[in-house]
């Protein structure tokens, strides 16, 4: 329970320091899910920044990401992971960021800096709870033994907790049954831990988690122009149904023929994930129905640049890259071929096209068709 109010703590005086008017650096989001920052350059050029924290903070450290491809702010995100084992790990580890930061950009640092993680300490619970704990140590053996029993229940409340304190945040515009997908989630990755049997990275997981509330948030996803759907409760497996196209497309009107002949009216892609999600794309597929044009290849492969490593961004949310796979689809004038074997469609052959796809591009390039194409 320390260790969360701890961090409560730290949130709120980094929000107290760094307002979002802030010149050099700003605190734009701070909850117990993650920390959104945002770095000034000398020049006036922007760089978002994002924490995210795992319920067993601080023993497990946030993970940081940046959503700019640019190599110096990520090798500054990836020193802040060497910071280790302390009450205000987020305090210390957000002074090396501006820091370093301001380095590199050869800028004035923000007043105070150099005390972001001292002014906090006489506060500190987690302190206090430090100092206790030594005390304990001079009790007799049976005291401490009561002791290690009381320490259990802190440590099962610590775990618990998080999602507690921010679950009217974490449902807010979120509908009941997902609510109950995303704390169904949060309970298998405590159980796996606890097995050691986790599947996936702290980074991902965490990056797919934020994607699937924000989703679960969306207009589109309320409006039904979307649904997600994880394959075996699989963070790192998605399907998604995509139900509206424009109206004015011929692939909108196969898709009412699709619904009169086979009581289906929505495209199906299959979406699969890797530990290093997000700084590489996820692999996209069509399932169904089989489709010509549109960009789709042999075995239902999606022939966009934003889908390889090249193109991709880690800044791009999955929502964006569902509704741009829409439209795509839509200028490719994407159509449905009836009649069709479905057998056509499947994972490997959709693997053997994008690599082929991805070969022949690193040699020639990417083509942008003329505007009057669409």
């Amino acid at each position: 329970m320390a260790c969360v109010e701890n961090l409560k703590q730290e949130l709120k005086h980094l929000e107290s320091m760094f307002k979002k008017d802030d010149v050099r650096f700003q605190i734009h989001t701070a909850n117990m899910d993650e920390l959104v920052c945002k770095f000034i350059g000398a020049n006036r050029e922007k760089f978002v920044i994002r924490c995210n924290f795992t319920d067993s903070y601080p023993s497990s450290p946030p993970v940081w990401f940046s959503e700019v491809d640019d190599p110096v702010i990520s090798t500054v995100v990836t020193e802040l992971s060497e910071i280790r084992g302390s009450a205000t790990m987020l305090l210390r580890m957000v002074r090396k960021l501006v820091r370093e930061l301001c380095k590199l950009h050869n800028v004035p640092e923000p007043p105070g800096l150099g005390r972001l993680d001292v002014e906090i300490l006489p506060e500190s619970s987690f302190q206090n709870d430090l100092d206790m704990s030594s005390a304990d140590e001079d009790e007799e053996d049976g005291e401490g033994e009561e002791d290690e029993d009381e320490e259990d229940e802190q440590n099962y409340e610590m775990e618990e907790e998080p999602p507690d304190a921010s679950k009217e945040d974490d449902s807010s515009n979120i509908d009941a049954g997902n609510v109950a997908v995303l704390e169904r989630l949060k309970t298998n990755q405590r159980r796996d831990y606890l097995k050691g049997s986790v599947s996936g990275s702290i980074q991902a997981t965490d990056r797919l988690m934020k994607e699937l509330k924000e989703i679960y948030r969306s207009r589109n996803y309320r409006d039904k122009h979307y649904m997600v759907e994880l394959v075996n409760d699989s963070l790192y497996d998605w399907n998604v149904h995509i139900f509206k196209v424009d109206k004015d497309s011929a692939l909108y009107a196969d898709l009412q023929q699709l619904k009169e002949k086979e009581g289906k009216d929505h495209l199906l892609l299959n979406m699969t994930f890797k530990d290093n999600f997000p700084f590489d794309p996820p692999f996209i597929r069509v399932v169904f129905p089989v489709l010509t044009g549109g960009y789709v290849l042999g075995g239902g492969a999606i022939c966009m640049e934003l889908l390889t490593k090249q193109g991709w961004s880690s800044a791009y949310s999955i929502e964006s890259i569902i509704m741009q796979i829409g439209a795509t689809l839509v200028k490719g004038k994407a159509r449905i071929q009836f009649g069709a074997s479905k057998s056509q469609y499947s994972l490997a052959r959709a693997q053997q096209s994008f690599k082929s796809l991805v070969q022949i591009h690193e040699k020639n390039g990417w083509f942008t068709p003329p505007k009057e194409e669409g």
